[in-house]
């Protein structure tokens, strides 16, 4: 039986009401919650403020409860269906509780019953579209589709949020309150010193963004560098940095696949930075084969990248970030990684988890970016500035509780069973 729909304060009565009861067993009690008519649950006057859940139309709320699932609710938000004030990391609870819940039949026709209640109240999508990616998955043309939908965005919308180098990885802090400047400054040496660079040596990034690596490779390590991507815009951005700076008879980058590199044991040193959670896994021994093909013997191979815990792994599906940021993401558990590098030939020599670092640069770049809000809206519009928000304090939720973690490999190409490597990594720590 359809239940009689009304508007105006009652059907602001009937939202809460819903919500309340959703919410029931939710705690911590450290938000609270506005609806379109002003009304206002506070959850726990004790209790800090964390952030506000602010309900723009009651669409929303049927958006919760009828289409439940980590897109639907994604969108409701970079569309303004609702909104976050203060914290959207501290909201992730509540999302994870809401998709969690199991009603009793009862308990379930009566939330149908409130729901056909409430006025059907759709607003229009505007702006940032989901991408739907051509061709056959992790093809050098489908790749080149996705990374353009994320990169070419506009690089003075990543310059609001990332620091002055532009490094779009995980930085390496040694406390938590120092700043994301110095922090990316020591990952990109630390990269450096793991690798062990020397002078006049031929070093790759794959995948290398905005060129900052390379770029440090070459002026604090006398190395010959190249980098490539698939985005445009990127590698002219950092081709400009490179001849500021007067490196260019040493150092350039190239808009070129990995798998479109024919030059064997070429390269001394190897890194990807970020990059090998968009290979996928059936194409995880490809890409490990070519990049042994390309080092030298005795070279090393820094592999840097996400990596789900291994029960998340098994029960992926096309999520909020898949449709809207990284299209064709794929990251899989630091076993799968190793084995199928082991199986291309390398020897591991050292692995290290840097996911508290994550969670870290992560919040920096949302506070960053929430400062320069005008701007980023000015440089794209207001959804794909929402899609970056919620996106990195999504990430910031699953670095700190676990659900991703963050891993540096370093990979061995042996020369007839020597890895000419030191005895100890003391060099690293200096």
């Amino acid at each position: 039986m359809r239940g009689k729909r009304t508007t105006g304060d009652h059907a602001a009565k009937i939202g809460m009401t819903i919500l309340q009861f959703l919410l029931k067993d939710y705690h911590p009690r450290d938000f609270s919650i506005r609806l379109w008519d002003g009304s206002v649950w506070n959850t726990d006057k004790d209790e800090p403020r964390r952030f506000s859940l602010v309900i723009h139309h009651p669409e929303a709320i049927r958006t919760m409860l009828t289409r439940p699932g980590e897109r639907s609710l994604g969108e409701a938000y970079i569309y303004n269906d609702f909104d976050i004030e203060g914290s959207l990391e501290h909201a992730f609870p509540i999302a994870e509780h809401l998709l969690r819940l199991r009603l009793r039949i009862a308990d379930r026709l009566r939330l149908a019953t409130l729901l056909l209640r409430l006025p059907s109240t759709k607003s229009p999508r505007s702006g940032r579209q989901a991408l739907k990616p051509r061709g056959d998955l992790h093809s050098i043309e489908r790749d080149r589709e996705v990374v353009t939908y994320h990169y070419d965005t506009s690089s003075d919308f990543f310059a609001l949020y990332l620091d002055k180098q532009m490094v779009y990885s995980s930085a390496y802090f040694t406390s938590p309150d120092e700043d994301l400047g110095s922090a990316q400054e020591r990952k990109l040496d630390y990269i450096c010193r793991k690798l062990r660079l020397r002078p006049g040596e031929r070093f790759l990034d794959i995948g290398c963004g905005w060129g900052a690596l390379i770029i440090h490779a070459t002026q604090q390590y006398g190395v010959f560098s190249l980098g490539i991507t698939l985005s445009e815009p990127q590698a002219k951005l950092a081709n400009e940095r490179i001849q500021k700076r007067g490196l260019g008879d040493r150092c350039r980058v190239e808009v070129r696949d990995y798998r479109q590199i024919d030059s064997p044991s070429s390269f001394d040193k190897m890194a990807s930075i970020g990059m090998v959670e968009h290979v996928g896994e059936r194409k995880l021994p490809e890409y490990f084969n070519q990049a042994w093909r390309l080092l030298r013997p005795g070279g090393v191979f820094l592999n840097h990248g996400i990596a789900y815990r291994r029960e998340e792994s098994t029960h992926r599906h096309r999520s909020f970030s898949q449709a809207y940021v990284f299209p064709d993401g794929d990251p899989v558990s630091i076993d799968i990684c190793t084995r199928i590098a082991e199986d291309a030939g390398f020897e591991l020599r050292d692995v290290e988890s840097l996911r508290e670092h994550y969670a870290l640069t992560l919040r920096h770049w949302v506070r960053r970016l929430e400062s320069h809000h005008a701007e980023a809206v000015r440089a794209t519009d207001e959804a794909t500035y929402r899609v970056w928000r919620l996106f990195m304090s999504a990430s910031a939720h699953a670095f700190e509780t676990g659900r991703y973690s963050i891993y540096q490999s370093l990979l061995s190409k042996p020369n007839r069973g020597r890895s000419e490597l030191p005895l100890t990594r003391a060099d690293w720590y200096r």
